[in-house]
């Protein structure tokens, strides 16, 4: 069966959404969902790809929607869609409890209507919260330590630019203790915004409030930016009782591509579920893949 996809929103992510699932032999890419004063720019980014204003606009109904929106924008659109009978697919970023506060919001709609959502599908939450589930099995006793950056923030760079005289905005992570994170941001002011005021209300926002964050105002963030970005995972702990077991995981990557990569591989996954939201944590690793059951035991076990 092949899956028809849409990907809604066309910033960094949607883009290379879009691509993966074209790569994809499993997928069928129906188009993409942009605002309409975006839609020429998402032309000339995809061309040939059918971009539309509205899911209505599609040429078919899609059987999952890929969500490459703003974090805060998810908490709306995923229950509308899920009320719809659509899977949806996410990468919100907002840890704790307003991730759960998401899970509740979508998954009485995905159980009323059969539909699946996945939520926290990228790199962190995502593949970075499996890769510390698996030490944790590992070696169930001890601590882990997670180190992020230097790296572009795709969430916190688009949180900044939704304030009011922001014309651009950088965020980047860089590496600071082990789970403290800390920000440098970089600010494109519209003419005439005030510096100060800006920088209060970014910084009151529950994405940067609670770090160590450095503002600055430039010119340009253009010749700034760099999507790459880094984690290392380091766990010291126990097995069988045993101590000074050391787990070690460290990658470097592009933040967009590799997000949308994952976001795309759990749309596969929403059609391998029973109804209801589901973290990474929650889906079987074989959900993800193209290949059956048996031909994946075969190679990897």
């Amino acid at each position: 069966m092949t899956i028809q996809v849409a990907v809604m929103g066309c910033g960094h992510i949607g883009h290379y959404a879009a691509r993966a699932v074209a790569l994809a032999n499993d997928m069928h890419l129906l188009g993409v969902v942009e605002l309409p004063e975006r839609i020429a720019a998402a032309q000339a980014s995809l061309p040939g790809t059918t971009i539309v204003p509205t899911l209505q606009d599609l040429p078919a109904r899609p059987d999952v929607v890929v969500l490459a929106l703003p974090t805060r924008t998810v908490q709306s659109v995923a229950p509308t869609l899920l009320a719809q009978g659509i899977h949806t697919v996410d990468c919100f970023d907002m840890h704790g409890e307003p991730f759960l506060q998401l899970k509740a919001a979508c998954d009485a709609p995905a159980r009323q209507t059969g539909a699946v959502a996945i939520l926290g599908a990228g790199v962190d939450p995502g593949i970075s919260t499996l890769i510390r589930a698996l030490f944790e099995i590992w070696a169930p006793t001890g601590l882990t330590y997670v180190t992020y950056g230097p790296g572009m923030s795709m969430g916190h760079t688009v949180a900044a630019k939704s304030y009011p005289g922001v014309r651009d905005a950088l965020s980047i992570t860089r590496p600071g203790d082990p789970g403290c994170h800390k920000r440098d941001l970089y600010l494109e002011l519209e003419d005439g915004a005030d510096f100060e005021q800006v920088r209060a209300q970014i910084l009151a926002d529950a994405y940067f409030c609670h770090d160590d964050v450095r503002v600055f105002q430039v010119e340009d963030v253009t010749p700034l930016i760099d999507m790459g970005h880094r984690i290392h995972v380091q766990r010291k702990g126990g097995a069988s009782g045993v101590d000074n077991q050391l787990l070690d995981f460290e990658t470097t990557f592009h933040n967009p591509a590799s997000t949308a990569q994952v976001m795309v591989a759990a749309a596969r996954a929403c059609t391998r579920l029973s109804p209801g939201a589901h973290t990474l944590l929650e889906v079987p690793l074989s959900a993800f893949l193209p290949q059956s059951l048996t031909e994946l035991i075969q190679r990897l076990v």
